[in-house]
């Protein structure tokens, strides 16, 4: 069963991420990858408060929202590809702020929905 909900969430999360790139891609500036950085920072926002939630959600909602939806939401192969991209490219400044703003966001984003997560939990 734990295997059919990561998949389910998973079948959502990894079409939300395409079209969330491709909606903020043909917004913003198309040499800075805003896609991938806002879908790692949604999706490790909302592991986090799935994760920091966990004790007062039933059992199905971490497989579910945290595995699936959010692990095929947010995209560790994208953001490497997009950082070689950009260095390929010699833009050197903008592979190394959006290693910067990857990781840090990211993480930030993760340590605020485990407390969002725990403050929700009770």
């Amino acid at each position: 069963m734990t295997l059919l909900l990561a998949l389910i969430g998973g079948a959502v999360g990894a079409p939300l991420r395409y079209l969330t790139d491709r909606a903020i891609a043909a917004r913003l500036d198309p040499v800075f990858p805003w896609g991938t950085l806002t879908v790692n920072v949604t999706g490790s926002l909302l592991l986090g408060v799935v994760t920091g939630a966990a004790a007062a959600l039933p059992g199905w909602a971490h497989p579910l929202l945290g595995v699936g939806l959010g692990g095929a939401l947010s995209t560790y192969s994208t953001f490497g590809y997009e950082t070689v991209r950009l260095l390929a490219d010699s833009a050197r400044a903008y592979a190394v702020a959006n290693v910067l703003a990857n990781v840090s966001a990211s993480l930030a984003a993760a340590v605020a929905g485990l407390w969002l997560g725990a403050v929700l939990a009770g």
